[in-house]
């Protein structure tokens, strides 16, 4: 069973890796990875080639297995009051913690104190509610930005996540999802049958995430700016010189490691999710899949006195890979996960544009009020 405060309860057939009355709480559960594991739990989600449907591990729930997705209309947990008592509303089994502030480079560059602030509350009281309600299975997300800029060496791995300070542009938000790292570690040495860990994820992109062109990812703000760039029959420009390389995880991959990881992953050790860090592609490369993907045959334009970011940091996911290699787990090829999420923007961006009334699309609101460079669907 799914359930959330919009979509209505599905079920299927339990997979075998799942235990009657399994509760899974899901905080963060209407952004980029909730919308992610809602839409890879249905039965009719398209699939990597060469994923098998059948695999307990990436089967939908059934009537032994419950998702609850909660978001900041069910509590603010930077409030230690309101989390306490949703857990105690939904009596979970399981969770995972999604819930974040968060936001591109440049919202970086501009809030590093609130980034820092919000996130040390809602992770510490996220973990604080799991552990008291007698939860044993936890599974965080933190993001590669949390690694030394320099690292001792290249690729980053799981040991090198404290190994130095941050990069500067994300120092705040680093630091702050670090000590989720080591909350989710003390909490285990203070219980050892607790199996709480975290998943380190590469740049995330994928339908619903953060479209806003002040405060967006590379990539969904690429994909927002050729939508503009074709309308209005302009340039695509792209901040900064295009020579930074990134690894890209399409968000409906990173679910279907959730899955596992909630229902088979055994040990504590975090786990860098990623393609193989020779798949790094330069921020230049992935413009030129979002303008394939869109049909946008105008000029590129970079940039360059914008901020490039980091040059380079590429992960490693070889922890991952040596428990769910890509055999059983293969990941979505980057092009069809670009040309899926540009589909579901155009779609979105399209119903908004459309006279001053609401639309709906995949369950979200796309309101038609706003301005096109605030969409946030």
């Amino acid at each position: 069973m799914i359930s959330n405060a919009d979509a209505a309860a599905t079920s299927a057939s339990a997979p075998a890796a799942a235990a009657a009355g399994t509760v899974v709480l899901v905080t963060g559960g209407n952004g980029l990875v909730g919308r992610a594991l809602q839409a890879v739990l249905k039965p009719d989600c398209p699939a990597p080639p060469g994923l098998d449907r059948s695999d307990p591990a990436f089967a939908p729930p059934g009537s032994g297995e419950r998702w609850v997705f909660v978001g900041s209309a069910d509590a603010d947990l930077r409030d230690a009051a309101q989390t306490y008592a949703l857990f105690a509303r939904h009596r979970p089994t399981h969770v995972v913690h999604l819930a974040a502030r968060v936001g591109g480079l440049y919202r970086n560059l501009r809030e590093h104190a609130r980034l820092a602030h919000d996130n040390l509350l809602i992770d510490t009281n996220v973990i604080a509610a799991t552990a008291d309600a007698g939860v044993k299975s936890l599974v965080a997300c933190l993001s590669t930005c949390v690694f030394p800029d320099p690292p001792p060496s290249y690729p980053l791995t799981e040991d090198m996540l404290h190994a130095g300070p941050p990069h500067q542009s994300n120092f705040a938000y680093a630091h702050a999802k670090r000590m989720t790292e080591v909350l989710v570690r003390a909490y285990n040495a203070q219980d050892p049958s607790r199996r709480f860990t975290a998943v380190i994820p590469t740049n995330i992109f994928g339908p619903h995430d953060n479209y806003n062109l002040e405060d967006a990812h590379v990539l969904p703000a690429l994909i927002h700016k050729c939508y503009i760039a074709k309308r209005d029959g302009t340039p695509l420009t792209v901040l900064g010189s295009g020579r930074p390389l990134r690894q890209f995880i399409y968000s409906h991959d990173l679910a279907r490691v959730m899955l596992w990881a909630i229902r088979e992953y055994t040990g504590t050790d975090p786990l860098i999710v990623s393609p193989p860090e020779s798949e790094q592609l330069s921020i230049a490369t992935a413009a030129r899949a979002v303008a394939a993907a869109a049909q946008f045959a105008g000029p590129l334009a970079f940039d360059a006195a914008a901020a490039d970011g980091q040059a380079q940091k590429p992960a490693s996911p070889a922890r991952l890979r040596a428990l769910l290699p890509a055999t059983r787990l293969p990941f979505t090829p980057f092009q069809d996960a670009v040309a899926a999420s540009v589909a579901w923007f155009c779609d979105a961006a399209d119903a908004r544009a459309q006279g001053g009334v609401a639309a709906a699309k995949g369950g979200v609101r796309v309101a038609g009020t706003a301005e096109l460079t605030t969409l946030r669907v």
